[in-house]
């Protein structure tokens, strides 16, 4: 997930400062006169603020980062803000030192995968945002553009480099700690001095094997884990492999037993709306919307087109459905009409008509969703029996 980001005009971040009723969103129904989508709030989970990745391809690192925060809400009802950019600047290390071993032939750029944020926290805990917002020299949000620039390029030069190499990642972290600070040994956080580790282990407190990655890819055998096969699965990551009906049931499972979900899809297509809030797969000849068609797609709560567990596994395999973007759902919905959403937590800032937030229906899931994060205990107990979880 890398291709994507929006250039905000505003960068929220939490603080300290704030009361935990600031911090935990409680998102009210949408409702206005004005608007052609009128949403009724069904089941809100509780989620920490909305913020802005700006221009940098870490959606993963925001919507994985914003799952764990619900995650320690929901087990201790304690408010923590963990910094995001820590998380992607430890995920461009290690994806640096396997790009070298691998003579180029992983991907290699601002984009990850939402395990990558789990993976992450195991090996490197996590830090504060206060202790590590990634931003310096005055800038109040991410542009990665020219530092993943010259970071590829010095791994390019070291990749050409004859045995032995060169010891590069001191260099490699040195351009690292130019952009983003150097990463702090030990902190301080309420008064007390952590380190990555043990602010992980004390504050954050999740267990990271409590965490399963799932798919639906009709190619590989269902209920068996499978390599992911996504662009930006550089770290060689497995899922479990469900039938596409499985994703969204499994969701709804899930918020019903008060648990968020993280969320990989394809936002590239024309009925996936920021602007509107809203997502759904018009009844059409979904490839050949004309210009009329497109304009009327937000106007009115339209019906879905019903989607096959074939049309999903071609649209993956023609490449019209692609690893776009990590977001994170975190509750349920309906409309005017009474057709169900999933609410949906954005790291774009607060620019569009729902406050940071998207209503997306549950066939768009079904079809253009790349893997779900959540909590094992999420997982309906017969089908974690079937993945042996």
């Amino acid at each position: 997930m890398k291709r994507f980001f929006v250039l905000a005009l505003i960068l929220f971040t939490v603080s300290e400062a704030f009361s935990q009723d600031d911090l935990i969103n409680k998102i009210k129904d949408n409702k206005s006169e004005n608007a052609r989508f009128q949403f009724t709030i069904i089941k809100q989970l509780d989620n920490t603020s909305i913020k802005d990745q700006g221009s940098s391809g870490t959606c993963w690192s925001y919507s994985g980062n914003s799952f764990l925060e619900s995650e320690v809400y929901k087990k201790y009802k304690r408010v923590v803000d963990i910094a995001e950019i820590y998380t992607a600047r430890k995920t461009y290390e290690d994806k640096a030192k396997l790009y070298i071993l691998m003579d180029g032939a992983i991907n290699y750029g601002d984009g990850g995968e939402l395990h990558d944020v789990i993976n992450m926290y195991k090996k490197y805990g996590a830090v504060p945002q206060e202790a590590y917002t990634g931003l310096i020299g005055g800038a109040i949000k991410n542009n990665f553009s020219m530092m993943q620039d010259e970071l590829k390029n010095y791994l390019d030069k070291v990749k050409l480099q004859k045995a032995p190499i060169e010891n590069w990642t001191k260099t490699f972290s040195g351009i690292l700690d130019n952009y983003l600070g150097a990463v702090p040994q030990s902190f301080t956080y309420q008064g007390k001095t952590y380190t990555p580790e043990s602010f992980a282990k004390e504050v954050v407190g999740l267990d990271p094997e409590d965490y399963a990655e799932l798919a639906s890819y009709k190619d590989y055998p269902y209920y068996t884990s499978f390599f992911l096969p996504l662009p930006d699965n550089w770290s060689g990551d497995h899922a479990y492999n469900v039938p596409m009906q499985d994703l969204t049931d499994i969701i709804d499972y899930a918020i019903k037993e008060g648990y968020t979900v993280g969320w990989a899809a394809d936002v590239t297509e024309p009925y996936f709306s920021w602007r509107n809030g809203v997502a759904y797969v018009p009844d059409l000849d979904i490839y050949n919307i004309t210009a009329e068609q497109k304009a009327n797609l937000f106007t009115t709560p339209q019906p879905d087109k019903k989607i096959t567990e074939q049309m999903r596994q071609d649209a993956i395999n023609n490449k019209t459905t692609t690893d776009d973007h990590g977001m994170h759902i975190v509750g349920l919905a309906k409309d005017q009409t009474g057709k169900e959403y999933y609410i949906v937590k954005n790291s774009w800032g607060i620019t569009n008509d729902f406050q940071g937030y998207l209503y997306v229906t549950k066939p768009y899931v079904q079809f253009k969703s790349t893997a779900i994060l959540l909590n094992k205990n999420a997982i309906p107990k017969d089908l974690r029996k079937k993945l042996n979880l």
